[in-house]
């Protein structure tokens, strides 16, 4: 089975990786490699895939030197005509599309830049899926279409008519292509709803990065809201062991849920942060910011009848792996 991960250098994108290389699958990994945030976080995974180097942008497949089913492709989902030359020559089984332009405040000043990934970057892997004969179709999408609901858990039924950043809108887009294509021509959809992702290689734009390296250099850490909000923080290796159990989906189209269904006060995780590293922070409290939300809390009921899906890490187990990490990789 040939398998297709966008955003494969990306955080969630090189855990699934490493998973699936480890079960046997033939993997390619795609990324355009850009620069919304340091591209040696991104680098730095290749000599671990064994990819050493590359030639700029060329939409060469550079086969691994330590995995024989492993390839790498650099290319951005934006180009067409790339996208669809190389579905043509490699003839996918599945995609898990992880290549987003992700972050809800860079939507902001940036809205532009999501409709071209999110947007038209996601048709295109959609269409070339459809004409190539792609038997499934895995996708992110994410809780920010939940917008700043007051009733929790939340769940797959809820209405999700009220975005409240771009980021959000676009992830919104992502369902109802998918919902078309599959209504349409019966290419079987999986869209995931992730909530909140952290650990090792997390991207340094979200809170738990964010903090640690400030926690760990002495400086002041920004808190939003008197940190009077709520995250479901969600380990990676849970959410990548998630998306590994949709890929045997049945059904046309389905969107799950997948988090950790145990929503962490800010406070209360910035205090577990400080116990795992044995440093005090430095706070800073600030007011709401615009397109954040009150609170983030996954039911994952569905995901869990339909797949035996269990998340198992807690979070002070979590960031003590994270912080492990930090310490070697981290920037």
């Amino acid at each position: 089975m040939k398998i297709l991960v966008t955003g494969g250098l990306g955080f969630i994108g090189y855990h699934l990786t490493e998973l699936l290389i480890k079960e046997g699958f033939e993997i390619i990994g795609l990324d355009n490699i850009n620069d919304y945030y340091a591209r040696s976080l991104k680098t730095k995974k290749l000599p671990i895939l064994g990819i050493d180097t590359l030639e700029p942008e060329d939409h060469t497949l550079y086969p691994s030197r330590l995995h024989p089913s492993y390839s790498f492709v650099k290319m951005d989902i934006t180009n067409r005509q790339a996208v669809e030359a190389l579905f043509h020559q490699e003839k996918f089984d599945i995609i898990i599309n992880l290549a987003a332009q992700a972050g809800v405040q860079y939507s902001l000043q940036n809205p532009h830049t999501y409709v071209d990934t999110n947007v038209v970057g996601f048709i295109n892997l959609l269409d070339a899926s459809r004409h190539a004969g792609v038997k499934h179709f895995i996708y992110a999408s994410s809780s920010s279409v939940y917008g700043n609901r007051e009733d929790v858990p939340f769940r797959e039924e809820d209405r999700v008519d009220n975005p409240i950043s771009m980021y959000a809108a676009t992830k919104k887009a992502n369902e109802l292509m998918a919902y078309s294509y599959s209504h349409l021509y019966q290419l079987k959809t999986t869209g995931l709803r992730f909530f909140t992702v952290y650990g090792p290689w997390g991207r340094p734009d979200m809170a738990p990065y964010i903090f640690m390296k400030k926690i760990l250099a002495g400086d002041s850490i920004d808190v939003f809201n008197n940190g009077n909000l709520e995250r479901d923080f969600t380990y990676v290796d849970d959410i990548v062991q998630g998306i590994r159990l949709t890929m045997n989906q049945q059904s046309v189209y389905e969107v799950y849920n997948i988090g950790n269904s145990n929503p962490v006060n800010l406070n209360d995780f910035i205090a577990t942060l400080e116990d795992v590293l044995q440093i005090s922070a430095k706070i800073i409290y600030r007011p709401m910011r615009i397109g954040d939300v009150y609170r983030t809390y996954s039911d994952v009921t569905r995901l869990q009848q339909d797949y035996g899906y269990q998340p198992t890490t807690d979070v002070k187990e979590g960031l003590t792996r994270m912080a492990e990490w930090f310490k070697v990789f981290g920037e």
